[in-house]
């Protein structure tokens, strides 16, 4: 029973991201009831032992895992092997919390310390039997290049759901992490790469190998929610990285090196270890299981039971190495070949800060929400790594507006964008986090009608009234002022040169739906120009509703493909006349969003495509209206009588707010600032002029919070809202 056999674990799921990507799924290598497959090792090393150069690296490997089992193995002794986790994400459940890591990293090393109490009631067959490994595994604290971090990495990319490669994720983490950008040596660091898909499998390594001994690819890719026990995975798959990190000591499964438990040829093979009986596999936790008795030589005669509870098999009831596992993985840590034996030395614990002397390395937090409605409160929590014993917080214009605890709660209670800072210390080192406009406080909703034509504008960045989100870090939404529908500005996403696969989003503040009666109908409409780059182009333009201020948002609209433009332009793109616009009416925004706190967002994701214009959002009660609706049901066509254009600016405004429009003719105007219950604040004749006019009103002794001006003219009202901060 000493056959050398060579192991990967890989688990497969049937989700796959990109639709046109499938993955062949095999049910004879599956847990009863999933529908995924638990390990694919045979495949991953075939594919490496298909180069006739590894096969002979794999020769030199076992000739010194030979030598090696003839050394005593040292009881006692606990190696320490530093780890790092590499998330690699696209901002969904798969960018796992970092408790949910450090839960992960508790089970391992309760696991192979076998500390867990489930180790005492293993069958009767195997009492006494769970061994200690006497390997632990610590957070590596220090990067190659000597930085200091809290040994978890992050990186936003689209390959977290592209696995067929696994290659190709791990250096999108060398390129894009927010560490150290740059290999992260096999030898030196266990590296586990969580992600979304890996190739139809929920985690596979390799058996240690010199052909990979100093690389970062020498690592475990795994999926999220096979990591620990908690957040996005469960109790049922938390010990997918036990599994996995045996086959990385040089384990196989019980009954050898194949990835089909339950084929009757396993009797024949073997996983190396004497001490664990041949069997065939389960794929369930059956305790009487026993599949081979071509090992009751071994075990004095007696027909042993196959080791079903064995962490190498693929039961649900797994709690245990034996000794002879044990020893094999132990022997594995002392291999030159494979880069295993130098993780554990004294110099690289030093190197890779997994000595567990924790000092201050730097001060950080996060929020639960960084954009809230008036009235809301922000939950704070200290993210500060590595070892914290005194905090400092600063909230400006926030209650509390100082804090010393780890997590505090805060409220703000006037719009606009707030800096938080942090100063942490270990008792010696102090370290201080500045995040500059953080929280977004968002102002009193505006009332119905509700209007945004973007005229009052310069910028769409560090605003309240609108929230701009840009995934990838690149181009973003902002103000056009040579091209709209109605009036001159318009928003604009400069989709075009972009690499594919780019989300962004424009986000309105609160708009108040709590005065519709619940039979009442409200309309949202808007205008939009486009063009595809190319006829193949499949782009969306996405439109969400929330009721909550965002807490939970629901979609209500997608246009795609040929349905958002049939037309393509090769070169950069932008509208040119009012027939490129096109008018989108939705009805569906029903009395379970009739509250106060309703809000909406348009979410372009783009694939490479050509440019995206954004003109007219109007939200209003009624029936669909192909004019702007802005009073009483009536069209700001319709209202104008004889005024060509309106803009106010700026808007928030602060000490003066400006109206700037263009009349016909000479004509008598009323203009009336009336606050949200009606009240006149100020009222004004202006005698227009034939051209351009601008109107100047004082707003410095008016309180902060949404106002209306109203105009008059020839028996016409027109109505324009503006916030003053």
């Amino acid at each position: 029973m000493n056959k050398i056999l060579f192991s990967i674990l890989a688990v497969a799921q049937l989700f796959a991201f990109n639709a046109q990507k499938t993955n062949t799924f095999d049910p004879t290598n599956a847990r009863e009831g999933e529908q995924v497959e638990y390990c694919i090792t045979h495949k991953k090393m075939n594919q490496i032992l298909s180069n006739p150069a590894n096969v002979l690296i794999k020769g030199q490997d076992d000739a010194e895992t030979i030598l090696n089992q003839k050394k005593p193995i040292e009881k006692g002794t606990i190696y320490k092997i530093p780890v790092v986790f590499h998330v690699l994400h696209i901002n969904g459940v798969e960018n796992i919390s970092d408790e949910q890591i450090y839960d992960a990293l508790a089970i391992l090393n309760r696991d192979y310390r076998r500390l867990n109490l489930d180790a005492a009631n293993v069958h009767v067959d195997f009492q006494g039997m769970p061994t200690d490994v006497e390997v632990e595994f610590v957070l590596a604290t220090k990067a190659p290049n000597g930085a200091c971090f809290k040994g978890i990495t992050r990186t936003m990319n689209t390959l977290s759901y592209v696995g067929a490669d696994g290659n190709a994720q791990v250096t999108a983490i060398q390129n894009g992490n927010d560490v150290y950008q740059g290999n992260w040596p096999g030898n030196k660091y266990l590296n586990i790469f969580i992600c979304g898909e890996i190739g139809g499998a929920a985690g596979y390594t390799t058996n240690p190998g010199g052909w990979s001994a100093n690389q970062m690819t020498n690592g475990i890719w795994v999926l999220h929610d096979y990591v620990g026990s908690i957040g996005t995975s469960s109790v049922g798959t938390s010990r997918t990285l036990t599994h996995e990190v045996g086959h990385w000591l040089n384990l196989s499964h019980t009954w050898g090196g194949n990835n089909n438990p339950g084929n009757t040829t396993s009797c024949s093979t073997d996983d190396g270890v004497n001490d664990t009986p041949d069997c065939i596999g389960v794929t369930a936790c059956l305790l009487n299981s026993n599949t081979c008795s071509n090992d009751n030589a071994y075990w004095g005669g007696v027909d042993k039971r196959d080791n079903v509870e064995n962490y190498m098999d693929y039961s649900y009831c797994s709690k245990m190495f034996t000794a002879g596992q044990v020893a094999r993985m132990r022997t594995a840590l002392l291999s030159n070949n494979t880069g295993r034996a130098n993780l554990w030395t004294s110099a690289n614990l030093s190197a890779t800060g997994a000595t567990g002397v924790m000092t201050l390395c730097a001060a950080d937090f996060t929020a639960n929400k960084t954009t809230v409605c008036l009235g809301e409160q922000v939950q704070f929590a200290d993210d500060s790594y590595n070892a914290v014993t005194g905090l400092s917080w600063s909230f400006p214009n926030g209650t509390p507006s100082t804090s010393t605890i780890a997590n505090p709660i805060v409220s703000y209670a006037q719009p606009g964008l707030y800096s938080v800072t942090l100063t942490a210390t270990d008792g010696t080192t102090n370290d201080t986090e500045l995040k500059t406009n953080f929280i977004r406080v968002l102002p009193a909703p505006s009332v119905l009608p509700f209007w945004e034509g973007f005229e009052s504008y310069t910028s769409l960045a560090n605003l309240t009234n609108w929230e701009v989100t840009n995934i990838n870090n690149n181009n973003a939404f902002t103000i056009e002022s040579t091209t709209a529908h109605s009036g001159t500005k318009c928003a604009k996403l400069v989709n075009f040169g972009q690499a594919p696969s780019n989300i962004d989003e424009l986000i309105s503040a609160p708009i108040d739906l709590s005065v519709i009666p619940s039979t009442g109908i409200v309309t949202l409409s808007f205008r939009y120009a486009y063009r595809k780059k190319t006829t193949a182009d499949y782009e969306y333009l996405k439109v969400f509703i929330t009721a909550d201020c965002g807490d939970n948002w629901v979609q209500r609209k997608t246009l795609g493909g040929s349905q958002l433009s049939s037309t393509a332009v090769s070169t950069s793109w932008a509208p040119s006349s009012i027939t490129d616009w096109v008018t989108v009416h939705m009805t569906n925004v029903t009395n379970a969003y009739f509250t106060s706190n309703f809000r909406m967002k348009f979410k372009f994701e783009g694939e490479g495509g050509n440019n995206f214009y954004l003109d007219d959002i109007n939200l209003y009660s009624g029936a669909p209206s192909d004019v702007v609706v802005l009073a009483s049901g009536a069209g700001l066509e319709e209202e104008l009588n004889g005024i060509d254009f309106i803009e106010l600016f700026p808007n928030p405004a602060d000490d003066e707010v400006n109206l700037k429009f263009t009349s016909a003719n000479q004509k008598d105007v009323v203009f009336e600032i009336v606050d949200l219950t009606g009240k006149s604040i100020q009222k004004h004749l202006v005698k227009a002029a034939q051209g351009n006019n601008l109107v100047m009103f004082d707003t410095k002794n008016m309180a902060a919070g949404s106002y209306f001006v109203k105009f008059k003219t020839e028996g016409k009202i027109q109505t324009l809202q503006f916030v003053i901060k």
